[in-house]
């Protein structure tokens, strides 16, 4: 990887003056300083939610799901929306990991950590809503396949909703297995620098015994890869699965064959949003900004105008089908989407997924740090609307006009949700102060080819033979030989 030639006009990806010293001072220093001001500020109001959402969950489910506002048409609303939102984002973080490792693209080092512990978690945030909706989540076990001694135990055995619980299950799994085995040597690195004998003990646990030799590197690209390989098509498997839950159905505006490759696309694209969102923030809380460049931040944009155009095109083809079906319980469904009183929600939709990120087109903009967090903010906004839409819409305007009635929140409803977006933070910044936040052995590998201060070494004309040493180890190594 250090002779590797790499054209000029490449950006580089590890901005100043950093030798491979220096690439595991940065990285270990959120880890090995005390937390700021503002990190404190931020995980208490973090905690704050997640603490609330779960007074109100504990409420709803001592009263029952009646304190939420759904009522006999629409049976499904905020909890089934925040779901699939949820899972939607989770969607993004492992097919960065694996698909950019797959294909060997170097950008990927300084975002793949953060993109899979997003993963994780936001997954943890999707498991709960479907658990609540159950009303009663103690007879939770009934959905489990167990000898049945129970008479007629698996009554919803061939529901879609546990075709649910089988993916994301699995993906979960696979997904924290390829995280954590990224983790390996971070953790390794952690533990040797430690001074403290607890920490050094902990990460020592963590790291699995880790040395650092050549057989370890083998395995750990070995495991990388067949974990990626199995990590992509599940990617596409698991939301292809969560859209079933509406395609199988007879519901106008939901009976349709597009959903799949459909929610896959809306997927990754909110994902890429929420990955860019925590990027931003995190480049400047941890001050990482040498990492994750202006050029990762370009590239993100690039995929999420690629996505959004994608998402526009299926909301488009909808519309289509709907028409050239000559159906007309379809055709209602879509007009009312547009024009009934649920039209702010569609067209809040259309400018947030479609028109929004056409502007990353224009270079200047799509290097603005402040427009691309903002961007990627309204994506994430857009994304749950696209949920409220798809489930809320065609939900409440039955076959039978006597069944039309209209879904509003209700106060527990919306506490539910942003304890659940609390409970996300909260998880993500503990990890930023435990957990390497960029994958500093990966960094390395790319250190002489794309690093800014080895580009210009090359460009010179000088050889990089001996450059990648550093005078403040180098000189200890110096006089421990001389003794």
């Amino acid at each position: 990887m250090g002779s590797h030639y790499e054209a000029p006009i490449r950006k580089p990806l590890v901005a100043g003056e950093k030798s491979y010293h220096d690439v595991s001072v940065d990285i270990a220093r959120p880890v090995e300083t005390r937390a700021n001001r503002q990190w404190w500020i931020v995980f208490s109001i973090a905690l704050a939610m997640f603490l609330w959402g779960v007074g109100c969950i504990i409420y709803t489910i001592s009263t029952g799901i009646g304190v939420w506002g759904l009522n006999k048409t629409v049976g499904w609303a905020w909890d089934i929306t925040n779901f699939v939102w949820w899972v939607g984002i989770g969607h993004a973080g492992t097919l960065i990991s694996a698909v950019l490792l797959l294909f060997r693209q170097k950008w990927r080092m300084a975002i793949n950590r953060s993109a899979e512990a997003m993963t994780i978690f936001s997954v943890i945030q999707a498991g709960l809503f479907p658990i609540i909706h159950m009303g009663r989540p103690w007879l939770g076990y009934w959905m489990v396949p167990i000898p049945n001694a129970f008479g007629s135990l698996w009554v919803n055995f061939n529901s879609p909703l546990l075709w649910d619980v089988f993916a994301i299950s699995t993906y979960l799994s696979v997904s924290l297995v390829f995280w954590w085995t990224g983790l390996l040597p971070d953790f390794a690195m952690i533990r040797d620098r430690a001074i403290k004998p607890f920490q050094k003990r902990i990460y020592s646990i963590l790291s699995f015994g880790w040395t650092g030799r050549a057989k370890d590197w083998q395995r750990f690209e070995e495991v990388s890869l067949v974990l990626a390989g199995l990590a992509t098509p599940l990617v596409l498997s698991v939301h292809t699965i969560v859209s079933f839950d509406f395609a199988t159905s007879v519901i106008p505006g939901w009976h349709t064959t597009i959903f799949p490759p459909y929610f896959v696309a809306g997927a990754i694209f909110s994902g890429f949003a929420m990955v860019q969102t925590l990027l931003i923030i995190m480049r400047k809380v941890c001050n990482l900004e040498d990492y994750i460049t202006l050029q990762h931040i370009e590239l993100m944009n690039i995929v999420i105008m690629i996505t959004g155009s994608i998402v526009g095109v299926a909301y488009i083809t909808e519309l289509f089908i709907a028409w050239y079906s000559g159906v007309e319980y379809e055709q209602y469904a879509f007009l009312n989407r547009a024009t009934g009183p649920y039209a702010w929600a569609y067209w809040s939709m259309m400018t947030c997924n479609v028109f929004s990120p056409q502007f990353m087109w224009f270079k200047k903009l799509r290097t603005s740090i402040m427009f691309s967090f903002f961007i990627s903010i309204v994506v994430n906004i857009g994304m749950w609307f696209e949920r409220f839409v798809i489930i809320v819409t065609s939900l409440h305007r039955d076959y039978l006009p006597s069944s039309w009635t209209m879904f509003s929140p209700t106060f527990i409803d919306i506490s539910i949700f942003m304890g659940t977006i609390g409970f996300f933070f909260v998880l993500f910044l503990l990890y930023a102060r435990t957990f390497p936040v960029i994958a500093q052995a990966e960094v390395k590998t790319i250190l002489k080819s794309s690093g800014e201060k080895y580009k210009r070494i090359r460009e010179s004309g000088k050889s990089l033979s001996g450059t990648g040493a550093d005078k403040r180890t180098s000189a200890i190594i110096i006089k421990e030989i001389k003794k």
